[in-house]
Order: C-alpha cells, then structure tokens, then sequence
C-alpha cells in the first residue's frame, strides 16, 4: 500500500510539473522569482554591506545624490550611500519578510480552517466567530496598531502581518474540507476503523494541499506589500534595509522633487516584479489544481 501510494504521489507530481511548464505565465514568473532570489542570496557577494552606513559612506567619499553612471550602478542617496547596496540587501529582507509571514498566515489558516471544518459543531461556531472578528476589523489599521505596539523589528512586522493575514485562508480551507470529508473514501476509512488523526492525514490534507499551495504563492506579494506599506509608513525595521524603507526615506527626503528618480524607481520596479511573479506563479498553481479555472478563461 506505502509503494502504490508514492507511485501515485510520485505520478502527480510529474504531471503537475509538466502542466506547469507548459504554462507561460507560471514559467515567466518563476525564472523572474529565480532572479531575485539569486540576488537576494548572493548578496554578500554582489554588494558591501558596510555601505549601508552612512559614516562608512561618507569616510569612503561617495558623492551626495550621484546619478547612475556618475557613481556606481544605481547612483547615491542623501546620506552618500549606495542606492545598488540598498536594492541588493532589500531584496533579502523583503523576500525573508514575505515568505516567513506566508509561512505563519498559511500555518495558522490552515490549521483553523481543517479543525473547523474537519470537527464541526461548537469548535467550528468558535472558531469561525473569531475568523469574521478579524475579517472585520480593517487591516491595515488593526496592523499599524500591532506594529506600534510590538516595536519596530522584522520579527514583529511578520507576526504583525502573520496575525492579521490567516481568515481568508481559514475560511477557503475549511469550505474544501466540508466538500472532502463528505466523501465516500473518508467515509469508507473511518468505517474501517481510522480515527480523526489518521483521517486528517492521510485523506483529508493530502486532497487540500494543492491549495494550500497555490494559496501560500499568492499570499506572498500581499505580505510583501504589507512589508512595504508598514515600512513606508515608519513602522518598518530601522536597523534592515529593505525595498519599503528605501521607498519611505526616498520619499521623505525629497527624492522626487530633486527628481533622483534612481533612489525610488529600483526598488518599486523590483516590489512590482516579485509580486507579479508569485502572483503568476499562484495563478498558475491555482489552475493546475481546479482546471475548471483555466477552462473559465
């Protein structure tokens, strides 16, 4: 049984694998998804983290507000500091951000959402009462308060936006495994004996997993732009570069009126490619899972 369930699974794979490939959209993002996080990855050896500091910037002589070609790629800010070391260590803090508060929204909505729907009764009236209570109140305030109130770090902007993002997955996860459990396999299983854990496990979250995947893909670039609007803000991390902050000190010290359009532009650029990316990728995830979605289009 343990062999014919990896051949199917092993099978499955394959064919979401060769559906993927064939889908343009899901290849285009990926291999901009694949950019990024090559920079992110290798930017110890891309960029000099010391010129993230201003006194090392200033001791280095770097030019005030250099244009590109003038000084380095990407030119120089108000503080003398490489725009390019910026965008470089940025893109590792706002993947990092975006894909540790996915892991904790997914985490948590998952789990709300198959014990809600899986057990029912009072547990599923509780929990759901407290989903619409988050749904309810708007998110961005309920995330500025949480972020005011936690401080100023990058450990807290995820559990910020971990905490505030989970209900809609909750309630998409606890609809599909009200439709799985309804099944005669289930049914047949726990005639046989299989109690709730052995249910969950092998029945229950292998056939709602495909979108938990596919929703984890899109719920990404929301976290990446709630990263950026917090930081934006003032309620990012001081002490981390990221593609938000470099948004909100470019804005707060006039770039666009001096019209240093290379300190705001690359890292804008790069927010707008990786959320595309992984919204491609989401889409295409999603249409691999219910290809009526596709046929729809």
């Amino acid at each position: 049984m343990t062999s014919l369930a990896m051949q199917r699974r092993r099978a499955t794979a394959r064919r979401v694998l060769t559906q993927f490939r064939n889908s343009r959209p899901g290849v285009i993002g990926f291999a901009v998804l694949l950019v990024f996080v090559i920079v992110a990855l290798a930017a110890p050896l891309l960029a000099d983290v010391r010129e993230l500091n201003p006194v090392f910037a200033r001791a280095q002589g770097n030019p005030q507000w250099a244009a590109p070609g003038t000084f380095g790629v990407l030119g120089t800010d108000h503080l003398r500091r490489s725009v390019w070391v910026q965008f470089v260590w940025g893109s590792r803090v706002s993947l990092f951000v975006g894909l540790a508060a996915t892991v904790l929204t997914i985490s948590i909505g998952s789990v709300v959402g198959i014990i809600s729907g899986f057990v029912g009764g009072r547990i599923d009236s509780v929990l759901m009462r407290i989903t619409e209570w988050f749904l309810v109140i708007p998110f961005l305030p309920l995330a500025i308060v949480l972020a005011s109130i936690l401080g100023r770090n990058v450990w807290n902007i995820i559990l910020v936006i971990g905490v505030t993002s989970w209900p809609s997955t909750a309630r998409l996860l606890r609809a599909q495994v009200l439709t799985v459990k309804q099944r005669l396999f289930v049914d047949r299983s726990r005639s046989l004996g299989a109690g709730n854990a052995h249910l969950v496990a092998r029945h229950i979250l292998p056939n709602v997993s495909g979108l938990i995947l596919a929703n984890a893909t899109l719920a990404v670039p929301i976290s990446i732009l709630t990263e950026t609007t917090l930081s934006f803000l003032g309620l990012g991390d001081p002490s981390s570069a990221s593609w938000g902050k470099t948004l909100e000190e470019a804005f707060v010290n006039g770039a666009m009126v001096r019209n240093a359009w290379w300190y705001f532009l690359p890292a804008g650029v790069g927010i707008l490619a990786v959320v595309l990316a992984f919204t491609l990728i989401g889409r295409t995830l999603e249409e691999i899972a219910d290809p009526r979605l596709g046929q729809a289009r």
